[in-house]
């Protein structure tokens, strides 16, 4: 069992929790017209993170959601009434670090995935969450609005080390820099205590309008481990972007250095909306929460041996399945719809009893 230890750094996912945040779907957002559906994905998603901890639901104001739950679920539901404009929560949250051994929640700018999408409000959330004292009075807020970056585009473990693709962090609607390799790193070591960032080239799927977020294609699951979606299916779509991506994980010096495992999860196949378009569904979109792991599944026979391969990965968490189907007709899945703070991190008072 590989013991989860917070160092300086980006506190790794599998880190003890607190809660874990999502943001309700409501009828003024992207899911107007699938809101019934969208809405049983997201009480299905809440139900199996509950079951584990805590859960922060954002809500429009006058929205409750408490009755949809069995008492001892709802015992655990904090419910946060704040505008929004999507729930694609994993961007727009803070982030949680440890820098010099003291907590850091950190808030990045947030502008739609490069301009392409409304987010006035979805940039406000996190620093409305410190207006009201959500986090721990302990916890230095440190404020990085001049900088985009999202939750989604990066992957650590607990000796600072970070994955993420160079498409994303150099894509010029989000940030400019000059000698951008060189600037990047010195951000993500000053904001985050990055104390290696590995970039990655391949992995553009279809139907992926983030520019290719890491959380999509390659994971840490422990400090010593990156899981990633392999070309599996010949068929796909993303056969050949994927086997690409492969081939460079492969043959990476800094990954061959460091001595990670790399472990394959099969490739979700081609899905469609029903307009024909390509849904960007992997299994590398999972969610740690305490005691689990959940798994985004899609009702196709690849699901169980995602599942499995990851049961003999992390032998001491449960695996569980959430289908995530509906998530991907707005080219999202599991992982980006949540985010997860850290123990400590979160004001007592808004935690439950």
């Amino acid at each position: 069992m590989h013991r989860a230890s917070l160092s300086q750094g980006l506190c790794p996912e599998w880190a003890p929790q607190d809660a874990v945040l999502i943001t309700w779907p409501h009828a003024a957002s992207d899911w107007c017209e699938i809101l019934p559906e969208v809405e049983a994905n997201y009480l299905a998603m809440a139900t199996a993170i509950l079951r584990y901890e805590p859960l922060v639901v954002v809500l429009p104001e006058g929205q409750e959601i408490g009755h949809l739950f069995p008492s001892d679920l709802r015992a655990r539901l904090v419910e946060i009434h704040l505008p929004s404009n999507d729930t694609w929560a994993r961007d727009y949250a803070p982030l949680c670090c440890l820098m010099e051994g003291k907590k850091r929640v950190v808030d990045f700018r947030f502008n739609g995935w490069g301009l392409k999408f409304a987010s006035n409000y979805d940039n406000m959330i996190s620093r409305r969450l410190h207006a009201m004292g959500f986090f721990a009075k302990d916890a230095e807020w440190c404020d990085e609005q001049m900088i985009v970056l999202e939750g989604g585009s990066i992957d650590a473990n607990s000796r600072g080390e970070m994955v993420t693709t160079r498409r994303c962090l150099t894509e010029p609607n989000r940030n400019i820099f000059p000698e951008q390799e060189a600037a990047l790193n010195s951000l993500l070591l000053s904001t985050l205590g990055a104390q290696k960032v590995i970039y990655i080239e391949h992995g553009a799927i279809e139907g992926d309008d983030t520019d290719g977020h890491v959380d999509t294609l390659v994971r840490f699951i422990n400090d010593d481990t990156l899981v990633y979606v392999a070309p599996t299916d010949p068929n796909s779509i993303n056969y050949h972007e994927l086997k690409a991506m492969e081939e460079e994980l492969l043959q990476h010096e800094e990954i061959k250095e460091r001595g990670y495992r790399l472990l394959a999860l099969p490739d979700v196949g081609t899905l469609r909306d029903e307009e024909g378009d390509p849904l960007p569904a992997t299994y590398a979109n999972f969610l740690f929460v305490n005691g689990a792991l959940l798994v985004p599944t899609y009702g196709v026979p690849q699901d169980e041996e995602a599942l499995e391969i990851l049961r003999r990965a992390l032998p001491e968490r449960e695996i569980v399945g959430v289908n995530c189907r509906t998530l991907t007709r707005q080219h999202g899945s599991l992982h980006c719809a949540t985010m997860q703070f850290p123990r400590g991190f979160i004001a007592s008072e808004y935690l439950p009893k």
